[in-house]
């Protein structure tokens, strides 16, 4: 089973075969609650976004899997674990979010995304990040 998403934000992304998902059932998590998640070890972290981006500042523990080589790295993120994507602002997560819920991950987005995060005074890697 793949995952497709939209070429452009535009797109609605393909929904895949999956578990249904009430409509109003949030995808979402604060940056806080991700601060949380991850000290607690229970989820699995991915940047969608640039490696320019990402070299410039990123949350610790994160893996990087630019949005358009999501589709063909889909099947190694862990089925089994939550997986919380990230990027600048939350717009290209939450497309990432809504094609891996389609495909039955446990999939959020964090709101916001980086610079939610950084204006919650969370820490970025390195100690000189910065959102880019």
């Amino acid at each position: 089973m793949g995952v497709l998403l939209a070429r452009h934000s535009t797109e609605p992304a393909r929904r895949m075969s999956g578990p249904r998902y009430p409509q109003n059932m949030s995808l979402d998590y604060t940056p806080q609650q991700v601060s949380e998640l991850i000290q607690r070890g229970e989820i699995q972290l991915i940047d969608v976004r640039e490696p320019y981006e990402h070299e410039a500042g990123r949350i610790a523990g994160d893996r990087l899997i630019a949005l358009t080589e999501l589709a063909a790295q889909a099947e190694s993120i862990d089925r089994d674990r939550p997986v919380v994507f990230y990027c600048r602002s939350g717009s290209r997560s939450a497309m990432a979010t809504q094609a891996f819920r389609g495909a039955g991950y446990d999939a959020h987005n964090m709101e916001g995304g980086l610079l939610d995060w950084a204006a919650a005074g969370l820490p970025l890697e390195p100690d000189d990040g910065h959102v880019a």
